[in-house]
């Protein structure tokens, strides 16, 4: 079962990467653009056949080794 996770830093926490991309923006006339956020997404191929177990184990690796919760939040969405 295919899951994807998306790690976004938390509000308030401090987004160079964004911050970067939201200034290059500007400089191409894309001037509409105040706030820019950066984070990851992650797919992964779980051996499970069980929506609910699977989303569970997606959570599990997040909290474990794909997010670092003290400064960045997810979410587990099976497309």
């Amino acid at each position: 079962m295919r899951v994807r996770v998306t790690v976004m830093p938390k509000a308030g926490v401090l987004d160079p990467q964004g911050k970067a991309i939201q200034q290059a923006l500007g400089s191409l006339g894309f001037d509409a653009v105040h706030d820019v956020r950066a984070g990851k997404v992650i797919l992964l191929d779980i051996a499970e056949t069980d929506a609910t177990a699977a989303r569970a184990a997606a959570e599990e690796m997040a909290r474990k080794l794909l997010a670092n919760t003290v400064i960045e939040s997810f979410t587990v969405d099976i497309p």
